[in-house]
């Protein structure tokens, strides 16, 4: 499950993958996301606004993506 400090310590990992997972996040989001104080509201709240999932919708589904790339990760 991805939480606060896992998101932090692995920003650069998910930016990095942000446009492959979710289509409507553009550079320009992701750089706001980099200048928040808490990047994972930032980028939760961005979740929200773009594909309108509820804030839990939008964790789950970062969580998902996660949890799928290491999968990934793992196995290469």
């Amino acid at each position: 499950m991805m939480n606060k400090t896992l998101f932090e310590e692995k920003w650069k990992l998910i930016k990095s993958q942000s446009n492959s997972w979710w289509s409507l996040m553009a550079d320009y989001d992701l750089n706001k996301v980099e200048k928040a104080e808490v990047k994972f509201d930032k980028y939760v709240t961005m979740l929200r606004v773009k594909y309108g999932y509820t804030r839990q919708q939008a964790r789950d589904e970062i969580s998902r993506h996660w949890a799928e790339y290491e999968a990934k990760s793992v196995n290469s």
